[in-house]
């Protein structure tokens, strides 16, 4: 299991805190790397909400300050929910997804809650980049999702 790498970013790339104002890059890195966005709910209110009750949205950029990568958490008070994880196409297989996730594992550890995450379970890279990191196959459950709400009952 791997909690550090001692990989570093090239220089000019950085992992920084999510601000209001990066909403509008956001979503589009979320949509064009299929991660979710405004459609799926997950609007700039949401996330200010998410980071208010002790979650973290962590972005990437590379040289041009460009966004190359996302790791959204958010808690429960009880699980760290690590989502919206990923690194853009043209920047995969370069050892960014490894950084990112090592500075997501230290926040979340430092929260000291149980840390989970969804993957397809086609995403072969994926999952061995979370197995690598110590995430383990929970095994008993499936996902559902009612994600379209009546307008009240």
């Amino acid at each position: 299991m791997v909690y550090s790498s001692n990989r570093s970013l090239p220089e000019g790339f950085e992992i920084r805190n999510y601000t209001a104002s990066d909403y509008e890059a956001l979503e589009i890195f979320w949509n064009e790397n299929g991660l979710g966005g405004r459609h799926r709910g997950d609007t700039a209110g949401i996330i200010d909400e998410t980071l208010i009750s002790g979650g973290h949205l962590l972005l990437l950029t590379d040289e041009k300050g460009v966004l190359i990568g996302s790791s959204w958490m958010t808690n429960d008070r009880r699980r760290t929910y690590l989502h919206h994880f990923g690194i853009a196409g043209h920047f995969r297989g370069r050892g960014f997804a490894d950084v990112l996730l090592e500075e997501s594992l230290k926040l979340s550890f430092n929260d000291g809650f149980q840390i989970k995450i969804e993957v397809h379970r086609e995403n072969e890279v994926a999952l061995n980049l979370y197995k690598k990191y110590g995430f383990r196959y929970l095994g008993d459950y499936d996902v559902y999702l009612i994600r379209e709400l009546p307008e009240k009952i």
